[in-house]
């Protein structure tokens, strides 16, 4: 059975072609699972389309609230594995015609792209379980059309998307960019491109690939150190591209003159935490448009690494901040449930191993 997430409306064979446009309403803006609702729909096309497509491949297995609102779900997928998504509320600000501050809840989808993970980061649990196998488009698009219909979020209502889950995004490079069209498609999930974000660990040939797809997307830089040698115990996948290819894939990525490429870097307590460290990071990314995000190590059982005080994140931010680059500290959110990335999957795992 094929995947009806998979394809952007002019890829489906169907005829008369008013009729994808009827498809895709009933299921990206009514939530729709099953072919047989779809009332304006003819009874033989319904049983054409029974025959040769599914609607939604994944399944609720898990979900946890946390008290700041987050919301982290494991899914399961046809074929028996799981994944994580994870829904994050925040409140944003704009002001009005007359100058009022009107305050709205706004929610980010967290997406993952991969079953476990090949870059085998050190501080990830994700890498624990090694890598099983790529998403599929409908797979990666599932997870977005999932939260909204949890949520019961109209087809207006605005949601950011970042790729920053399970998984290395330009690892699963040509389902990414496909999933990435469906989601932005007017017809379909229609969530415009600037409030989509990729993270990468930082593949060069493929940051530069990925510049010429013209997505319009923002780009983020898994980074996390500022030394190659370093680097290399966090992150191996530095042996191949180093800190110098990917700045140099990243020059060369097109981001909107608002935007500005996002710099993650997971502080973790006397590893990288720095004064060094922070006044390296400021050369590295001379001549860039870049803001750094830092974020706190979030512990898991059976890691040596331990989460940074909140002063030395300070400190680290203020160094940055001094010298002319943006830095914002990424606050935690969902620490009172399996908030590391890969735990909820690590724990149902091992609740079916005993």
């Amino acid at each position: 059975m094929k995947e009806i997430m998979s394809y952007l409306p002019d890829e489906l064979e169907i005829e008369p072609k008013f009729r994808k446009k009827q498809i895709f309403n009933w299921i990206y803006d009514k939530y729709i699972e099953n072919f047989d609702d779809m009332k304006n729909l003819p009874k033989t096309l319904k049983e054409e389309l029974k025959n040769e497509y599914i609607i939604n491949p994944l399944t609720i297995i898990n979900r946890e609230i946390a008290t700041d609102g987050t919301e982290k779900f494991l899914l399961g997928l046809k074929d028996g594995h799981t994944v994580e998504t994870v829904l994050l509320k925040m409140k944003e600000e704009e002001s009005d015609d007359e100058g009022n501050i009107i305050s709205e809840d706004r929610y980010t989808v967290c997406v993952s792209c991969q079953v476990g993970c090949k870059v085998g980061c050190s501080f990830c649990l994700t890498a624990k379980g090694g890598f099983v196998r790529n998403l599929t488009p409908a797979e990666i698009v599932a997870q977005v059309w999932l939260m909204k219909k949890v949520k019961n979020f109209n087809n207006q209502k605005t949601l950011n998307v970042v790729y920053m889950g399970m998984g290395e995004p330009l690892d699963n490079y040509n389902n990414m960019v496909k999933a990435i069209k469906i989601i932005s498609n007017e017809n379909a999930l229609h969530i415009a491109p600037r409030r989509q974000t990729l993270s990468t660990s930082g593949i060069a040939p493929k940051i530069e690939k990925l510049a010429t797809e013209d997505l319009g997307i923002n780009l983020a830089i898994s980074l996390h150190a500022v030394d190659d040698k370093l680097r290399e115990e966090l992150i191996p996948m530095n042996k191949a591209y180093n800190i110098h290819s990917v700045i140099q894939a990243v020059k060369k990525f097109p981001i909107d003159k608002r935007k500005k490429v996002l710099f993650e870097y997971l502080v973790i307590d006397g590893i990288n935490d720095d004064e060094k460290s922070a006044t390296k990071l400021v050369k590295l990314l001379n001549g860039i448009r870049a803001k750094v995000n830092l974020i706190y190590f979030n512990p898991y059982p059976g890691t040596n690494y331990k989460r940074p005080t909140k002063q030395k994140m300070e400190n680290f931010r203020d160094i940055l901040t001094k010298k002319g680059v943006i830095c914002t500290i990424r606050e935690s959110k969902g620490m009172d449930i399996s908030a590391a990335c890969g735990q909820l999957r690590e724990k149902e795992c091992n609740c079916e191993n005993n």
